[in-house]
């Protein structure tokens, strides 16, 4: 007769994107991981002592395979061959979808159940939202709230995703393009350069996935010369690892980043 265990959770665990390692080791789980994705930042001792197996859309299911994992963590539809490709080699995947910041706690919670760390996950999520309170109290008596376009890529132009946009209101800034930013997809955040002109941003906020932003390109676009975030000079940069990962990174790092750019962009309002 087959000997029968109580599940401890997944004991060796493969992280297709940086926020599940980031969690990982934020609940003292790390040497459940054996495998991470090449564009891991946090924690930086993820990347010297965790092995590479994939990048963001692909990867290699032959290295992964070779890991012998119980569990593949990945992110959003992008990942869908690479999820459908695993499962084809019979492996577990888990695939998140997060798109707001409580969905963002959410995914926190979940995966610190997979690790048997349900209450230790939720000590956490309660830290982020009481800093995520700190900030908003600490901004709420600002009679000015800037208008912010988040740039997430460049051609065709996609503007910030959900959780990019709820950190910008919470840090006092207004999203130009808060409604669009509620749309699952990156095709449902495709703007125009026009557009982006009407509704005239006061500050200009960039992270391309994937790539470095070019500041000189930006520069050079006809239709956005009298925006006053380009008058201004109010146009910034911000690493995708502390605002594009749906993790813990963008709710602390991420949030700060924000909220002192948008600082900055008041005060040259006033020179």
């Amino acid at each position: 007769m087959t000997t029968l265990q109580i599940p401890q959770g997944a004991k060796r665990i493969v992280c297709l994107t940086e926020e599940p390692t980031e969690i990982l080791y934020a609940l003292g789980e790390e040497e459940r991981i054996v495998g991470i994705s090449a564009y891991t930042v946090r924690p930086p001792e993820a990347k010297e002592n965790k092995p590479v197996v994939s990048a963001f859309i692909g990867g290699s299911v032959k290295k992964i395979k070779a890991l012998n994992p119980d569990l593949v963590i990945g992110f959003s539809d992008i990942q869908a061959d690479l999820a459908k490709q695993l499962i084809a080699a019979n492996l577990q995947v888990l695939i998140f979808n997060q798109r707001s910041i409580q969905d963002i706690l959410e995914v926190i919670v979940d995966i610190g159940s997979l690790v048997e760390k349900r209450e230790e996950a939720k000590v956490l999520v309660s830290s982020y939202i009481q800093k995520i309170e700190k900030v908003s109290d600490r901004v709420s008596s600002r009679l000015y709230r800037p208008k912010v376009y988040f740039e997430e890529w460049d051609d065709p132009l996609i503007c910030g995703i959900e959780w990019v946009s709820e950190i910008i209101e919470i840090a006092g800034g207004s999203d130009v393009f808060k409604e669009k930013a509620r749309g699952r997809s990156a095709t449902e955040r495709i703007v125009s350069a026009n557009e982006i002109a009407d509704l005239s941003p006061e500050v200009f906020l960039a992270s391309w996935c994937g790539k470095p932003f070019d500041l000189n390109a930006v520069l050079g676009r006809l239709e956005l010369q009298k925006i006053p975030a380009f008058l201004k000079h109010n146009i910034y940069e911000i690493p995708a690892e502390i605002i594009l990962q749906p993790g813990p990174a963008s709710l602390t790092e991420g949030l700060d980043c924000v909220e002192r750019l948008l600082q900055q962009s008041i005060e040259n309002e006033t020179k």
